[in-house]
């Protein structure tokens, strides 16, 4: 037989490789002799990184960079095994892990070190350049990114306009002279998972810049500079972002990318489907395995058991697709109508949530025993009984 085991990381917990080696010790206590294809699977979010990086048999690179709140960060970016696809997370040198409720404040945070991060990429010879942008700090639209590769943002004076949205509105003219060379011999995939716009009561700063620190106050302020950051592109640049879907993404760094480089945007599953080969490895399956830490109605909307389900269906409709998850949500009896051939619990019984954490592992491992089993069943009927209808 062969299984395609294809999981998400377990956020707090596993790794997406980890949970695909603890799938296949499972299995390999009843199938030893199966043929098992381990692909760990990201939906541009966190974990994309590492999973793509293990999944290309690549290298993670950690170097020093401006953080959100303009101090030094360690940050990492992933080199994949081609040597020429370099893959980020924003997150990694602008994220909001890099900030405490006290000190989140979206007028200054930037996103130059993901600027930087894209340089130290460049300076490794890439051609292709994924970005990942969830979990920002930020609502600079992409102003400290541009400003670490060379894009300089002027005031009336002809003087540099300071870091951060709370100064956009200050921008005066937009100078890409500087702007690094490599960056247009350079392609960029940008998972986005959002169509929020850079403005309006959808953009950027409405939705998003709450959770990044913003009172009521500083999100009307956010917004009206970012407004007057898109008129200034458009002015300068000749490129329209202010109403494109996505640009919104990431405190409007989607917008940056939209416009300083030769950014396309994607579902960060379809990205991650691509880069690991996921739709040819899945022909001949016999059952795909998927799973993420938790699985519910949101699942539908661009998550990685959905991706996979759906590409499973694609390229080989009879394939069964099973689904673990640490924690089971409400409307999950609706994927079964998505490509969904069932969908696991792992935990063995209720306990504390650190405890589950730690088990995670071992519960997987027994839970995928017990699914292979059960297909045992499906394999020892008669054959006028299909095993996939069990």
């Amino acid at each position: 037989m062969k299984f395609v085991l294809a999981p998400d990381s377990f956020k707090e917990s596993m790794t997406a490789l980890q949970v695909a080696n603890s799938m296949e010790k499972g299995l390999r206590r009843v199938f030893p002799d199966c043929e098992i294809v381990k692909v760990p699977m990201a939906d541009g979010g966190e974990g994309t990184v590492q999973s793509l990086v293990d999944a290309t048999a690549g290298k993670i690179i950690s170097v020093e960079v401006m953080g959100p709140l303009h101090t030094s960060v360690q940050a990492e970016f992933g080199l994949l095994g081609d040597g020429e696809t370099a893959v980020i997370e924003m997150a990694s040198a602008s994220g909001i892990i890099h900030t405490s409720h006290k000190n989140r404040n979206p007028l200054i945070t930037t996103t130059y070190g993901t600027g930087e991060l894209i340089k130290h990429a460049l300076d490794l010879g890439v051609r292709k350049i994924i970005i990942g942008l969830g979990g920002s700090a930020t609502n600079d639209g992409g102003q400290g990114m541009a400003s670490a590769l060379g894009v300089k943002f002027k005031n009336a004076k002809g003087e540099q306009v300071e870091l951060g949205g709370g100064y956009l509105d200050n921008i005066a003219d937009i100078d890409v002279s500087g702007l690094d060379p490599r960056v247009a011999g350079t392609e960029f995939i940008v998972a986005c998972d959002v169509t929020n716009p850079l403005i309006g009561p959808n953009g950027a700063s409405s939705v998003f810049g709450p959770q990044k620190g913003a009172t009521p106050e500083k999100v009307k302020i956010l917004d009206r500079n970012l407004g007057i950051y898109a008129e200034k592109i458009e002015s300068c640049l000749g490129i329209t972002t202010a109403s494109v879907a996505g640009a919104g993404a990431a405190g409007g760094l989607g917008a940056g990318l939209l416009a300083f480089t030769s950014a396309k945007l994607q579902q960060g599953i379809d990205i991650v489907i691509q880069f690991t080969g996921l739709a040819e490895k899945i022909i001949g399956a016999d059952v795909v395995f998927t799973g993420e830490g938790g699985i519910d109605y949101q699942t539908k909307f661009g998550k990685t058991p959905y991706g996979v389900a759906n590409i499973t269906q694609k390229v080989s409709p009879h394939t069964p697709v099973i689904a673990l998850a640490g924690a089971i949500g409400e409307g999950v009896e609706n994927l079964y109508g998505e490509n969904f051939t069932a969908i696991f619990g792992i935990l063995r019984q209720a306990g504390p949530l650190g405890e589950a954490l730690k088990e995670g592992e071992k519960n997987v491992a027994f839970t995928t025993e017990n699914i292979a089993r059960l297909l045992t069943v499906g394999i020892n009927m008669p054959k006028s009984i299909d095993k996939h209808d069990i």
